[in-house]
C-alpha cells in the first residue's frame, strides 16, 4: 500500500501535475482503491474547515508581511549594516550574506523571499570585489534556508497545525538551533577561505564611525521581530494576532521608509494572494489525503512495521533523517512536509521524542532539500536572481553548507536541550 502510495505520487509529480492536483487525485485513488466509504464527499467539509482554521490565518498575513518588506527597501538597509561589522572575517561579505538572511529571515518567514531579497542585493558585489563564485552563491542559497527554522516561519506553523504543536514552543526552539546554524555556514566560509584564501575576494574597510551608524539600520528588524515574538510571549496575541500585528508595523516602516504607495501595495498583495493560494490548495489536498491515509489505517501499519523491526529509536531516527534526505532530492518541501508528516510523527512520538524537538529536526531536512539537486527550490531562485551562468555553480557552492546542515542534526540529536532549553525555560 505505502510503494503504491509513492509511486504513484512520484509518477504524478513527474508528469508535471501541480503538487495540489497531485496530492488530490493520490487521495481519490488511494480513496476508490482500498476503501468502501465515499471519502470523497468530505471534501467540501475539509476544504472550508481547513481554510477557516484561525492558526492557518497567519500564514497570508505573514506573507503578506514578507511582500512588504521585500519592497520597503528594508534589506538593502539590513544589509550594509551587517557589511560594516563582520566583512574583516576571512570571506568578507560572504558573512554579510548569512548574517543579512538571518536578519531577514526573523521578519519575513520565508525562504524565498529571504534568498531572493538577499541574492539582488549581494550578487553585484561579487563580481565587483571578485569573490570565488560558487562559494559566494552557496552562502545565498544556504542563508535563505534560515527563513524556515528561525521565527516567524510558515512552515512551522503547518507542521504545528498537522501535529498539533504548539506553535509559540515550535517558534522558541528554533531560535537557538538557527543562531548555531548561521553561525556553522560563517564557520565554513571561514574555513574554505584559509584553505583557498582566493575565495575571499577583497576586503572592505569600514571605518568605527560607520559601524556605530549603520546600527539605526537594524532597529526595523528588531522592532518587527520584538513586535511579532514578543507579542505572542508577553501573552498579548496568538500567533495569527501576532501577524496581524506583523502587517501593520511593517507598513508602519514603509511608510516611514517613503515606500510606501498604492503600486507598492498592490504589487504585495497581489504576491501575498498568488503564494497564499498555493499554499492553502496544497494544505487543503493535503488534509484530504491525510484523511484517507487514516481510513486504510497507514499511519498505524507503518508504526507496527518500524515496531516490529525492534531496532534502537536512535536508528530508528537515523533511518528517518536518510529517509528524508532522500526524498528531500526529488520533492518541493512543502510537498515533502505534508505528504510525510501524517505518517512519519506517529512513529518518531511513538519512540518517547518530544514533538517540539523533532519539528525542529524536521525544519533542517526541510532546509536541506531547499539546497539539494535536482528539485532544491533556493538553488533555482538564487540562479534566477543571478541571471547567467550555470546552475551548477550554486549547487556546487551550497555542498558545503548541506554538511553544516547535516552536523547541526548530529548536534541536536546528541543534545536535545539547544532545541529545548528556550521552550522548557517559558514554559
Amino acid at each position: 500500500m505505502l510503494t503504491f502510495a509513492l509511486v504513484l505520487l512520484f509518477a504524478l509529480i513527474g508528469l508535471s501535475i501541480p503538487v495540489a492536483a497531485a496530492l488530490g487525485l493520490l487521495g481519490l485513488s488511494l480513496d476508490q482503491l482500498f476503501t468502501v466509504m465515499p471519502l470523497y464527499r468530505a471534501i467540501g467539509d475539509i476544504a472550508w474547515s481547513a481554510s477557516t482554521d484561525f492558526l492557518l490565518v497567519a500564514i497570508p498575513l505573514f506573507v503578506l508581511m514578507g511582500e512588504i518588506l521585500l519592497r520597503s527597501g528594508i534589506a538593502d538597509r539590513v544589509y550594509r549594516a551587517v557589511s560594516a561589522w563582520i566583512t574583516w572575517l576571512p570571506g568578507g561579505i560572504m558573512h554579510a550574506n548569512i548574517a543579512a538572511c538571518t536578519a531577514f529571515a526573523a521578519i519575513s518567514g520565508s525562504t524565498v523571499a529571504t534568498a531572493a531579497t538577499i541574492g539582488t542585493v549581494a550578487i553585484p558585489q561579487m563580481e565587483k570585489r571578485k569573490y570565488g563564485t560558487r562559494l559566494f552563491l552557496g552562502t545565498l542559497a544556504s542563508g535563505g534556508t534560515l527563513g524556515i527554522l528561525i521565527p516567524p516561519s510558515i512552515n512551522i506553523i503547518i507542521y504545528g497545525a498537522l501535529t498539533d504543536t504548539s506553535i509559540p514552543e515550535l517558534y522558541l526552539a528554533g531560535i537557538l538551533p538557527g543562531l548555531i546554524l548561521a553561525a556553522l555556514f560563517s564557520l565554513t566560509v571561514v574555513i574554505a577561505c584559509l584553505i583557498r584564501p582566493a575565495l575571499g575576494g577583497e576586503r572592505e574597510s569600514h571605518s568605527w564611525g560607520e559601524r556605530f551608524r549603520s546600527l539605526v539600520d537594524l532597529v526595523p528588524p528588531a522592532i518587527i521581530f520584538v513586535i511579532v515574538i514578543g507579542s505572542i510571549y508577553a501573552g498579548l496575541a496568538t500567533p495569527t494576532e501576532s501577524a496581524a500585528l506583523g502587517v501593520v508595523s511593517s507598513l508602519i516602516l514603509a511608510a516611514a521608509y517613503r515606500r510606501l504607495s498604492l503600486a507598492m501595495l498592490k504589487a504585495s498583495i497581489e504576491g501575498a494572494m498568488q503564494t497564499t493560494a498555493m499554499i492553502m490548495l496544497i494544505i487543503v489536498a493535503a488534509f484530504f489525503l491525510n484523511l484517507v491515509l487514516s481510513a486504510i489505517g497507514l499511519p498505524q501499519a507503518v508504526s507496527a512495521f518500524v515496531t516490529e523491526l525492534d531496532y534502537s529509536p536512535t536508528v530508528t531516527l537515523l533511518m528517518i533523517v536518510g529517509l528524508y534526505v532522500v526524498l528531500g532530492l526529488f520533492l518541493e518541501t512543502l510537498t515533502l512536509m505534508i505528504t510525510t508528516i501524517p505518517i512519519i510523527a506517529p512513529v518518531v512520538f511513538s519512540l518517547g521524542y518530544d514533538p517540539v524537538w523533532f519539528g525542529i529536526i524536521l525544519m533542517l531536512l526541510i532546509e536541506t532539500a531547499l539546497i539539494t539537486p535536482p528539485v532544491g527550490l533556493n538553488l533555482y531562485v538564487i540562479q534566477g536572481v543571478r541571471g547567467r551562468g550555470q546552475v551548477g555553480d550554486v549547487i556546487y557552492g551550497a555542498l558545503p553548507f548541506v554538511l553544516a546542515l547535516m552536523t547541526m542534526i548530529l548536534l541536536l540529536m546528541a543534545l536535545p536541550q539547544i532545541a529545548l532549553w528556550l521552550p522548557n525555560a517559558v514554559y
